[in-house]
């Protein structure tokens, strides 16, 4: 056999073992049948983004980790039940936003949030005319990440949670209020809501990128992935129809 022939055959045979890009439907079926390595891919393909969401909610480096994992484990015992109406990311979202907001009401840390005003129809053209140049558009130096960070855990968890899901994540009002199950109407305010605020306190020194906030990826990402599978190998069963 020439080298040429060995080479194909490698590279053939690697091929093969190769994973390959799933779209969310064939991921979701995967992961139903019981195929850890497509749950692992679902990890890695969203770790960063629903950890900055569980991060910004639940201001707690710790408690945000320990919230993802609760909502992936939930996220494998009930994958049969993703038909798709919505994106996957969009799905993995409400669950760890339903797993965030119960230690919220748990630790009794709600009644210490900021009330929220509902009936804001009338500010829609307001927000949308403004949201053309929110705040955080000048970011740019990296060491002034930790100064965003600080603020924006010093917002309303309402807001801020709004402010994460469409500032960074780059949601649509729709996905949004779907995610929150609350109306667009009320998505918008909130995030404009929180522009302003972040305008006001950061008007002077807000200089870094929004998109480096709360980063997650490396060996944070590689302890997740190992932690919850090791947790997943201890269920009893896998996931259900």
């Amino acid at each position: 056999m020439t080298k040429r022939e060995t080479l194909s055959m490698m590279n053939s045979a690697a091929s093969k073992n190769a994973p390959a890009v799933a779209g969310d439907a064939e991921l979701a079926q995967r992961i139903a049948a019981g195929d850890t390595a497509a749950f692992e891919l679902m990890m890695r393909r969203h770790n960063r983004r629903l950890y900055r969401l569980a991060r910004a909610t639940l201001r707690c480096d710790a408690e945000a980790e320990d919230a993802l994992q609760e909502a992936y484990l939930q996220a494998y015992r009930s994958i049969g039940k993703f038909r798709g109406d919505a994106a996957l990311l969009t799905w993995l979202s409400r669950l760890v936003l339903n797993e965030c907001f119960g230690r919220l009401r748990k630790h009794e840390r709600r009644d210490r949030l900021f009330p929220m005003a509902d009936d804001i129809e009338s500010e829609v053209d307001v927000m949308m005319a403004d949201d053309a140049n929110p705040p955080y558009h000048a970011a740019t130096r990296t060491e002034l990440r930790a100064l965003l960070e600080a603020r924006l855990d010093q917002l309303p968890e309402p807001f801020r949670v709004v402010f994460m899901l469409r500032s960074v994540e780059e949601m649509t009002v729709e996905e949004t209020a779907l995610c929150l199950d609350i109306p667009q109407a009320t998505v918008r305010s909130r995030h404009f809501r929180a522009n302003a605020l972040l305008r006001e306190w950061l008007s002077r020194d807000m200089d870094l990128t929004a998109k480096d906030i709360f980063d997650f990826d490396g060996d944070n990402c590689d302890r997740l992935v190992a932690a919850t599978l090791a947790r997943l190998g201890s269920m009893p069963s896998g996931p259900d129809s």
